[in-house]
C-alpha cells in the first residue's frame, strides 16, 4: 500500500521523477493537468495532497477541499517552444519575432487541458491570431506536446518548458517573450480529510526549499 496519493500537475514530473526515489516513500502518484485534476477533484476524487497552480490551490483551499495553510509554494513556471530534433530553430526573442514565427508555422501543438494550453489560446485571442494559428494547430487533451514533433505531427510545440524539458531529444527554443509569459507558480497543498498529514507535510518539505532549488533549475522551473 502506497505511503501517500498525490495528485500532480505535469509541470513537476521531471523532478518529481528524481525526488522520489530518494524519499523512501511509496506514492501513489497521478500526472494530468491541472485543469483536468480539478475536474477529478470537484468530481468528489480525493488525495492525501496536491501540486497545482497556485490559483488552483487557493480555489479549492477557498472550498474546504484542501487545508487552509498548506500552500507550499514550490516553483515559478515559463511557457516556452521548441522545434523537432535537426529542424530550423525560428526566432522567438521579442514579440513581433514570436507573432511572426507562429503565422510562419505550418502546424502548431499546444495542450487543451494544461495551464500553457488555457494560456496559449487566450494569448492567440489577445494578439489576433487566434483564427490563422488553430486552424493549423494540434491540440491533445493533455500529455506532452513536445512528442507531437517526434511524431513528426507538428513543427512547433508549446508547453511550460519544464514539460518540454520532459521529452528527450526535442530542440528547446527557450521561454516566448517575458512580456508575454503568465505568472505561473506550482504549490503544494494537502487535503482537508487526508489521515496522514505528517508524512504529507514531510513530503512537501522535502520537495520544497534550497536544498532541492538546483534540481528545480535543472528542470526549467525557477524556485520560488
Amino acid at each position: 500500500m502506497a505511503d501517500l496519493k498525490l495528485f500532480s500537475t505535469l509541470g513537476v514530473v521531471s523532478v518529481l521523477d528524481e525526488l522520489l526515489p530518494r524519499l523512501g516513500l511509496e506514492v501513489d502518484a497521478v500526472y494530468e493537468p491541472t485543469k483536468r485534476l480539478v475536474d477529478r477533484i470537484q468530481a468528489g476524487e480525493r488525495a492525501d495532497l496536491a501540486i497545482l497552480t497556485s490559483d488552483a490551490i487557493d480555489e479549492l483551499t477557498a472550498a474546504g477541499v484542501l487545508a487552509s495553510g498548506s500552500r507550499v509554494d514550490l516553483a515559478r513556471s515559463h511557457v516556452g517552444m521548441a522545434v523537432a530534433p535537426g529542424a530550423a530553430r525560428p526566432d522567438i526573442s521579442t514579440v513581433e519575432a514570436f507573432r511572426q514565427t507562429l503565422l510562419a508555422a505550418g502546424t502548431i501543438g499546444y495542450s487543451r487541458a494544461g495551464a500553457s494550453g488555457i494560456f496559449f489560446a487566450g494569448l492567440l485571442e489577445r494578439m489576433g491570431l487566434a483564427a490563422e494559428v488553430n486552424a493549423k494547430a494540434t491540440v491533445i487533451p493533455s500529455g506532452f506536446t513536445g512528442q507531437l514533433l517526434l511524431d513528426g505531427k507538428v513543427e512547433l510545440a508549446v508547453q511550460q518548458v519544464s514539460e518540454l524539458m520532459a521529452v528527450p531529444g526535442i530542440d528547446i527554443l527557450g521561454r516566448i517573450p517575458k512580456e508575454l509569459q503568465p505568472d505561473t507558480i506550482f504549490s503544494a497543498g494537502l487535503f482537508a480529510e487526508t489521515g496522514k498529514e505528517r508524512e504529507a507535510r514531510d513530503f512537501v518539505a522535502a520537495i520544497a526549499g534550497p536544498s532541492v532549488a538546483l534540481l528545480y533549475v535543472e528542470k526549467g522551473l525557477e524556485p520560488v
